[in-house]
């Protein structure tokens, strides 16, 4: 299996490292370098590098591009000006998640940035849904583009002597084209960790100097370990375990990003059904009473009766307890209702509470 899985441009560092490397989405990734534990403390207290490369870029262009990417995505991009990004998601005509994703709004030019394990799929969905006659020009360059990020509260004190953008005037969910160490680069302040943070996308032919030249500072490798981690206590969502085809926005908390008032998108008319009807389960975060962590698929009780399952489930290196999210029933759960976990044949007691689980240092703004 290993000779068919993808390496990013950054692989043999991450060998050089000693990193250990696992199968995921299709790559063959870092998992960890020196511990989850140390490097999840080292993004919330000071900062931390991801290769993040195995995300795919789809890049469109054309006369006609923000109309045709409108139709598509649930959120409204005509509202979005040049230099900002817009996080939406892409739904089935029955309002199933095909996928989150993150579009950048550049003149007459957008690049979309989906989860690793959905960018064929996508790809394949939005050349099925053109037009013949649109003046759109739809381009998978995910192999042509690397991704490095670099996420924790001193980020910004630490990127800026590599970078000419001044970067204390980039607002959050916005982007930039500028010279990074010397090679042209698209920064922007995103992430996925609820610390402030940036993203560099960069030729993936030049990402090793990029590397090369942030490692020989005092920052920290991260892998997909503490990766996880850290959004589950910054709350962000993870697809193929909090949403997928199956569960709608409306479901997992993400109605904010359904613009039901704008014009004709792909699932609008199911979505506004689902809203009118309710929803028959969604997605609650909760936290363990103690250490013990529920995993995806572990039961949820209530009043003695099965409510829901667990979707994502981790130890918290913050707060020292279990976290996670679970789908529970509409019918069988109440905010207000005690809540219990089955790990092991053995009952938790669990309590409902709000994201983010932990306040990091992002830079909060419109997104």
């Amino acid at each position: 299996m290993e000779n068919t899985l993808k390496r990013t441009s950054l692989f043999s560092k991450h060998e050089a490292e000693k990193a250990k490397l696992v199968p995921f989405a299709g790559w063959h990734m870092p998992l960890q370098y020196q511990g989850i534990l140390e490097e999840h403390r080292a993004v919330r207290k000071d900062k931390g590098i991801f290769d993040l490369s195995h995300m795919g870029e789809i890049e469109v262009t054309g006369k006609e591009a923000g109309v045709y990417l409108d139709r598509l995505i649930t959120g409204n991009l005509a509202a979005c000006a040049p230099g900002q990004a817009l996080y939406s998601v892409m739904c089935k005509e029955d309002g199933g998640i095909l996928d989150d994703l993150v579009v950048y709004c550049m003149n007459q030019k957008y690049m979309l940035v989906v989860n690793a394990s959905n960018t064929d799929k996508i790809y394949r969905w939005m050349k099925e849904r053109q037009s013949p006659d649109e003046k759109v020009q739809i381009r998978n360059c995910t192999d042509e583009i690397a991704l490095i990020s670099v996420q924790g509260p001193n980020s910004q004190d630490f990127l800026q002597p590599f970078c000419s953008a001044p970067l204390h005037s980039l607002q959050y969910y916005h982007c930039t084209y500028s010279t990074f160490n010397g090679l042209g680069a698209m920064i922007s302040r995103t992430g996925y960790t609820g610390e402030d943070g940036f993203e560099l996308y960069i030729d993936a032919n030049e990402a090793p100097k990029v590397w090369d030249a942030l490692r020989q500072t005092s920052i920290a490798p991260i892998g997909l370990g503490a990766r996880d981690t850290l959004r589950l206590e910054a709350g962000y969502l993870l697809y193929g375990n909090d949403m997928d085809e199956t569960t709608s926005p409306l479901e997992v908390g993400l109605s904010w990003v359904v613009k039901l008032d704008k014009p004709d998108f792909i699932g609008k008319k199911a979505l506004i059904s689902e809203r009118e009807k309710g929803i028959k389960r969604k997605l609650i975060p909760f936290m363990m009473n103690g250490k013990n962590v529920a995993r995806k698929d572990y039961p949820v009780l209530s009043k003695g009766h099965e409510a829901g399952k667990v979707s994502s489930g981790t130890f918290s290196p913050t707060l020292e307890k279990g976290i996670g999210f679970a789908f529970v029933e509409t019918n069988k759960f109440g905010a207000a209702d005690p809540l219990q976990i089955e790990i092991r044949s053995v009952l938790h007691p669990a309590v409902v509470t709000q994201k983010p689980f932990v306040k990091g240092s992002v830079k909060h703004g419109s997104k």
